[in-house]
């Protein structure tokens, strides 16, 4: 009984979590849907898998909506076997995106109880790192896989902790259960910057336990993290080897040609350029936005209000009122060095008082781990602004150089500073001695004002200039230049002194606990309660509830709306595919509605991009037709979209007279300028010495003209055609060529797929009339889900056995 009531408080923080979620997102409990910008074009991209499993009950793991042809593995795909993805979905009750919400809350109330914070104050310093601007602003656009991944964060750490304590059960098995989930949540940065914080604290336990001759020890905690982390794994199994599998096919994988598009030699063969890696870095001073979030203007899309110069200088001018309201809410105030940015990256003020008081007060080394955490991460953010570190790690540190948005690494300090800041105020009221407490006050308080006061003092030598001035001054002239600098400088004059203002009265209110004029319970309550309300009054400038951002559920599944343009396709019904000139190789607009050879995604297929960057945007419509390019959908002067038919589509397949063999990528990506591909195909003959070896195969063909072959059944993982030709032929087909998991079969006999024209499929077919077929077996998905079901097995049988041990310890 005295468990179970012992369990209460947490019982109540749980609830209250659930609350505050739905308070914060109530537009949810009316049924609504956020609206946001990356999963409209997850939806673009996704509709042919989803309508596929709807209609079949059965998964396609591969979609021909997108980039011509690609595996539905970072689209969403369900796999068999998937226990840790319903055990994920048990703790995502809530709609979204208050369950992602949730989930801050959670994971992080976890880490300050193995912290040994009272609930308390772990309610309020949740509730402060769930409402972190940042995390907040990636629910806001969409990015939910990374907020999925930074919910889990603070419970892998928690374990870490705990088994690094001796407490070898619970650690091992909370370690277990949260790798897991943090595998399943499928954002491998976040999960790689974790493992960077986690590399850093078991440096500095290990070298505790080698110092201290604890070897014994070691090899336990060693043991229990190889069996957590072989199970959470292997859990994963599917996810992790498809994933594997498509980043070689992906362009986060080095690239074959050693050319640039303009013919220039490349200097590297890495996919992702420096430029591009390094293209979202943090500013060095713009890293103070962290207790200021208005230093560098907030945003690209900062509201300024009616009372700024922007809009009076407009209204001056003679522009109607309403307009300059409608423009100056979505201001381009931000001046920092980032490209784009939708908010700030503030911790809150309040959380960084309290993060320098518990260097005052709190006793443990784990302050240092926690400081070293968020030093690191800062330092990294700054990517080509630190050059020094960021191109060691990008040349030397393994996988380093796979993930872009180098800035995003800020997600450890956002993590360690506000643990630590919790743990900072549990040790102020913990303290018995006043002077002590007063000492940590006086002097966290002289800090974090003195810094303020600093950031005022030096206003005047910025100049408030933003690296896309120029083109906003060609835009609206340079009186507007001037003005938004105006207002730039007023948003950082007034959030300095508005985080002043947090910062005095937290002080006021420690103060009066300090001298016994304010009960403690009164003061953690105030105090958490203006921790909590400085972060959710910026995070209200970014999401909120209002009609732009929830719409109704119907709008946000279905976000695209079709035009005559589109009407007119979807009007032929034969398998072809279109080209959206706007949308490029950048949008999943027309892939909601159509087969399409462009798209959206974070890793994207090399060779396709390869493929639109050398060919495609060079106006080589030769290769629209052998991808079967229909339609090109283009905008009139007057922004109607136009559906225009090429009559010259090579189809879904055809065959050709001659091989032209090259030996190298190059030289197939060249031999596209020219090549007649109604009649040739260019094939990389280093790739097939074998499937050649012994023959007398010349690569010419005889083609009848009354040669046919006929696409007569279509399912995005099943393609059924008809052949009828007189003389054995070379086969073209206008799909993508994926080396793993693609059977082909001619009449039931399995035959090789051979990959031509840089990016599609070719096969030798005999005389005669044959059925041919193509069907999509991933194999990782067998041999994934397999290993998956055993581990999942395992790792019940441990907790089983886990909470049995400590059970049995307890009697």
């Amino acid at each position: 009984m005295k468990n179970i009531k012992a369990f209460y408080p947490h019982l109540l923080v749980v609830v209250g979590f659930v609350l505050v979620s739905l308070f914060y997102f109530y537009p949810v409990l009316k049924g609504e849907k956020i609206f946001q910008s990356d999963i409209v074009q997850y939806t673009g991209m996704a509709k042919e898998q989803i309508d596929f499993r709807k209609e079949t009950g059965e998964e396609p793991y591969w979609t021909n909506s997108a980039f011509g042809g690609m595996p539905t593995y970072q689209l969403g795909a369900k796999y068999p076997n998937d226990v840790i993805g319903m055990l994920d979905d048990a703790l995502r009750f809530l709609p979204r995106p208050a369950d992602y919400l949730f989930l801050y809350f959670l994971g992080f109330y976890v880490l300050l109880m193995v912290l040994k914070v009272d609930p308390l104050k772990a309610f309020f310093g949740a509730l402060a790192f769930g409402l972190s601007t940042y995390l907040i602003i990636i629910l806001g656009v969409g990015h939910n896989a990374k907020a999925h991944a930074i919910a889990y964060m603070p419970m892998v750490v928690a374990g870490v902790l705990l088994v690094f304590q001796r407490k070898y059960i619970l650690g091992g098995l909370l370690t277990m259960i949260a790798a897991a989930l943090e595998i399943n949540a499928n954002h491998f940065q976040m999960t790689y910057y974790l493992l960077l914080l986690l590399a850093i604290i078991s440096v500095y336990y290990v070298v505790i336990a080698i110092k201290n001759k604890e070897f014994k020890e070691l090899g336990k905690i060693v043991g229990v993290f190889t069996i957590a982390g072989i199970l959470a794994i292997g859990a994963n199994a599917t996810n992790l080897m498809a994933t594997s599998e498509y980043a070689k096919f992906s362009t986060r994988n080095n690239s074959e040609l050693t050319f640039n598009p303009d013919g220039s030699p490349k200097t590297d063969n890495n996919a992702m350029s420096y430029d591009y890696i390094t293209e979202y870095s943090y500013g060095l001073a713009e890293s103070l936005n962290l207790i200021a979030p208005g230093l560098f203007g907030g945003s690209n899309n900062e509201n300024l209000g009616v009372k700024s110069e922007t809009y009076e200088n407009f209204v001056a001018q003679g522009y109607p009122a309403d307009q300059v309201q409608a423009f100056v809410e979505h201001a381009p105030a931000y001046w920092g060095d980032q490209p784009i940015v939708a908010a700030p990256a503030y911790i809150g003020v309040v959380v960084f008082f309290l993060f320098v008081m518990a260097f005052f007060v709190e006793k443990r080394n784990i302050k240092y781990l926690f400081l070293a955490g968020a030093t690191f991460s800062l330092v990294l953010s700054w990517g080509k602004n630190f050059s020094i570190l960021t191109d060691f790690f990008i040349n030397y540190v393994p996988l380093y150089n796979k993930f872009r948005a180098v800035s995003s690494i800020q997600v450890i300090l956002e993590l360690c500073v506000p643990a630590l800041a919790v743990v900072g105020l549990y040790q102020f009221f913990k303290q018995d001695d006043d002077k002590v407490k007063w000492n940590a006050l006086w002097k966290s308080g002289a800090i974090t004002f003195g810094l303020l006061v600093i950031l005022f003092l030096i206003k005047g030598t910025f100049n408030f200039s933003g690296a896309n001035d120029a083109a906003y001054a060609q835009m609206y002239g340079d009186e507007f230049i001037r003005t938004l600098k105006l207002d730039r400088e007023a948003l950082y004059t007034s959030d300095v002194l508005r985080s002043m203002l947090f910062v005095g009265l937290t002080f006021l209110v420690l103060f009066l606990f300090v001298k016994n004029i304010m009960k403690e319970t009164t003061a953690i309550i105030i105090v958490g309660l203006l921790m909590v309300f400085d972060l959710f009054m910026v995070d209200k400038r970014y999401v909120n509830n209002n009609p732009d951002q929830f719409r109704s559920a119907r709008e946000v599944d279905m976000p695209f709306n079709a035009t005559e343009a589109d009407q007119r396709i979807l009007a032929d019904t034969t398998h072809f595919r279109v080209f959206e000139v706007e949308g490029g190789m950048s949008s999943a607009r027309t892939s909601f509605f159509h087969k399409s050879i462009g798209g959206y995604h974070a890793a994207k297929p090399r060779r396709m991009q390869q493929l639109f960057d050398y060919q495609i945007a060079k106006n080589n419509v030769r290769v629209l037709n052998m991808l079967n390019v229909k339609y090109v959908i283009q905008s009139d002067e007057n922004g109607q979209k136009l559906a225009l038919q090429n009559p010259a589509a090579n189809g879904n397949a055809w065959f050709v007279e001659k091989v032209k063999f090259v030996s190298s990528a190059n030289e197939e990506m060249k031999a596209l300028d020219s090549l007649d591909n109604k009649n040739k195909v260019v094939m990389n003959e280093r790739n097939y010495v074998d499937y050649f070896k012994g023959t007398k195969f010349n690569g010419e063909f005889k083609k009848d003209s009354l040669a046919s072959i006929q696409l007569v059944a279509y399912k995005p993982n099943h393609l059924k055609y008809v052949s009828n030709n007189s003389n054995e032929g070379f086969a073209v087909f206008s799909e993508m060529y994926y080396q793993n998991g693609w059977k082909a079969t001619i009449d039931g006999k399995e035959t090789e797929i051979l990959n031509v024209n840089y990016v599609l499929r070719g096969l030798k077919i005999p005389a005669g009339k044959h059925t041919i077929e193509f069907k999509f077996e991933p194999e990782v998905v067998k041999t994934g889900s397999t290993i998956a079901l055993i581990s999942s097995i395992g790792m019940i049988l441990l907790i089983g056995a886990g909470v049995y041990f400590e059970n049995k310890k307890k009697v």
